[in-house]
């Protein structure tokens, strides 16, 4: 039974978006591994800014200094 933890800080991923990580992760097992999509489980945990850090600070503060995870480039 695989089960895969997605964990992404809480900026307003949309439901679409959810079902597409879910969907794309569960396809992505099926044909890699060969595993039953009915038996792989994926959960996505969404996490407050403040309790995420990256380079030293929290995100929240990274935020508010313009610094985003966009790709850069992206429209």
């Amino acid at each position: 039974m695989p089960y895969v933890r997605i964990e992404v800080t809480r900026e307003g991923v949309t439901r679409e978006q959810k079902r597409l990580l879910i969907k794309g992760v569960t396809e992505l097992i099926t044909e890699t591994l060969n595993k039953d999509p009915h038996l792989t489980h994926v959960v996505i945990d969404e996490v407050e800014l403040d309790n995420w850090g990256y380079a030293g600070e929290q995100v929240s503060v990274l935020r508010e200094k313009g610094i985003t995870a966009d790709k850069k480039g992206a429209k």
